[in-house]
């Protein structure tokens, strides 16, 4: 029995500490973020494409999301978990679908300019949907599944470990709390997703040509 209690605690430390790790802030992360979410976050502010509103931008290609001020400035970055799948649409009424019915060929995050909105899914937990039609959320990642091993690929610096979702936007609960619901869980604001397989002024014409 004290064997059982003392290999318990060992899992749950172990567990905590994964936790803490991916959840942790990152005050460096202008230096992680790539040429596309730097243009992106200068051109977007530059035009007031933005609209004087908070912003994140998640680089599908590198698993990270990146959140700004109104201003512009860059207040924290995280590795996420995204769609299972590579692709930039959402199927067509795929919010009105069953979880159980998506194909894992049709888990995708889709790219694109999103105005998003504090909201509650159907267990009472706050998130930001960031495109209500296709049921595309940004919350805490769940644990639920442990085969999904969702808080081992969150620490992976392989951005293919990172694809596992039905498209909704996964990140650490310490993260999530600390910088994504201050600024999107009360307020609207605007969420770009960087394509993975178009460039990027396909879907942000403010870019200016040449960029992306």
């Amino acid at each position: 029995m004290k064997n059982s209690l003392l290999l318990s605690f060992a899992l749950a430390c172990g567990a905590t500490f994964i936790h803490a790790a991916t959840g942790a802030a990152e005050t460096s992360a202008s230096t992680e973020a790539s040429v596309e979410v730097r243009q992106l976050a200068q051109a977007a502010t530059s035009v007031q494409d933005n609209q004087g509103l908070p912003f994140a931008i998640v680089d599908k290609k590198k698993a990270r999301v990146f959140i700004f001020g109104a201003d512009g400035t860059l207040q924290g970055a995280s590795p996420v978990l995204l769609g299972l799948a590579q692709g930039d649409e959402s199927v067509p009424g795929i919010g009105e679908r069953k979880l159980s019915d998506i194909r894992p060929d049709e888990r995708t995050t889709p790219a694109g300019r999103f105005v998003s909105e504090p909201g509650i899914n159907l267990q009472g937990e706050d998130i930001v949907w960031v495109d209500y039609g296709a049921a595309v959320s940004m919350h805490r990642v769940r644990t639920n599944n442990k085969s999904e091993r969702r808080l081992e690929r969150l620490a992976s610096a392989n951005a293919e470990d990172h694809r596992i979702s039905y498209g909704c936007i996964n990140v650490p609960a310490a993260f999530y709390d600390t910088y994504v619901k201050p600024v999107f869980g009360s307020a609207r604001g605007v969420i770009y997703v960087l394509p993975e397989k178009q460039p990027a002024r396909a879907y942000f014409r403010f870019l200016p040509e040449g960029d992306g």
